[in-house]
């Protein structure tokens, strides 16, 4: 068994091509929270990221990277990009959801109070896009052997066209990439994809005093029925088992009258185990009712076992898991890893905040992992 590597320490960094001294990792953490707290007093909810994606090219100019944009998505490729190279990307999103009715604190006020810093987007997932930009600029000028890409994108919480997705063809093709959320510091290695189906049973309408109609409701019944008790045989080994569940269900207009017509909603959290299109022809299968998936494009994602980033996480024992909640992995058709400061379990929570020695570790195991992956290749 390899020795364990450790993360990266607070050390002088020497510039590769000009020999100078550039910042530590103490300066670019104390730089990465300040544009945090910027981050959070700047609205941007999905769609409305514009002054987000400011914020984020400024940081870029004040450090003389060149940078992309399109839409609000903002990218930017190391000092030494060389296209026979294979890439990697650190990527996370600057979209926020709107904040709940539970705050007890101005949501677009960036607080600090007992090593937490408080905000909208704090930890998710702010932490996390402010570490990797970090790591991007600590990496920036130095001679790797591969390319690096940090991309900030928009539309993640609302799992928008205009965010990844818009982004992906005006990328190379990624050996690898690395999706910051927050996942306390943990490898997410497989995620669970998202299929809602709304689903439509047809009857015959009917007068209710009387023996006649085909009621749809009853018809919607044995698919419920079905439904609640169904499982789906394969089963993933860090995902465990594809989940449906019926979340919404509508028929009948009038006391009186036997519904000719019900409609229901399906939520199926898919694993790596099947593709949306399996799990679909499955359940098309099994009900009654007319089934139209409102989407194909959140694929789930699990990454190879003998991928270099797996060497890298046993070799640094950072921890392996499969993750249930949908991010911008689901869009990214290439070998994909979630990691990154903060804890899920606060995102879209009243009072959101993350540890200020949250993000610097997320730097640390970042600027890490990069430095291992490195000795792999």
């Amino acid at each position: 068994m390899p020795e364990p590597l450790s993360v990266a320490k607070s050390t002088i960094c020497i510039n590769p091509i000009s020999n100078e001294p550039t910042l530590t990792l103490d300066n670019l953490k104390a730089e990465a929270i300040a544009l945090l707290k910027k981050l959070i007093e700047t609205p941007s909810f999905s769609r409305e990221e514009a002054k987000t994606a400011d914020l984020i090219t400024d940081y870029l100019k004040n450090k003389q990277i060149p940078w992309h944009r399109l839409e609000n998505n903002v990218w930017a490729k190391n000092k030494l990009f060389d296209p026979t190279l294979p890439s990697l990307l650190l990527n996370s999103h600057h979209d926020t959801v709107k904040p709940n009715q539970g705050y007890t604190r101005n949501p677009f006020r960036a607080e600090v109070s007992e090593g937490k810093l408080y905000g909208l987007g704090s930890n998710d997932a702010g932490g996390c896009l402010v570490s990797l930009l970090a790591t991007f600029t600590h990496f920036y000028e130095q001679a790797l052997p591969f390319n690096l890409i940090f991309a900030a994108t928009a539309e993640e919480e609302i799992s928008g066209k205009n965010g990844m997705e818009r982004l992906i063809p005006e990328l190379p093709k990624l050996e690898l990439a690395i999706v910051g959320e927050p996942t306390l510091l943990q490898l997410a290695v497989a995620e669970k994809g998202l299929l809602v189906i709304d689903a439509t049973i047809t009857g015959k309408a009917g007068h209710a005093a009387r023996e006649e109609g085909i009621n749809a409701l009853y018809l919607a019944l044995d698919d419920l029925l079905k439904i609640r008790d169904y499982r789906f045989e394969r089963v993933s080994p860090y995902l465990g088992n594809t989940k449906v569940t019926a979340t919404i269900i509508q028929a009948g207009s009038q006391h009186n009258v036997v519904p000719d017509t019900c409609t229901y909603t399906l939520d199926v959290r898919v694993t790596d185990a099947y593709t949306l299109q399996e799990v679909l022809d499955e359940l098309k299968a099994a009900l009654i009712a007319k089934l139209e998936p409102r989407s194909m494009r959140l694929n789930s994602s699990h990454i190879a076992p003998d991928h270099r980033i797996m060497q890298v996480a046993d070799a640094m024992g950072v921890s392996k898991y499969g993750s249930p909640t949908l991010s911008d992995q689901a869009l990214i058709p290439y070998p994909s890893v979630k990691i990154g400061p903060g804890d899920s379990a606060r995102s879209h929570t009243p009072d959101e905040f993350i540890y200020l020695d949250e993000i610097e570790k997320g730097i640390e195991l970042y600027v890490g992992l990069l430095n291992a992956y490195i000795q792999t290749v």
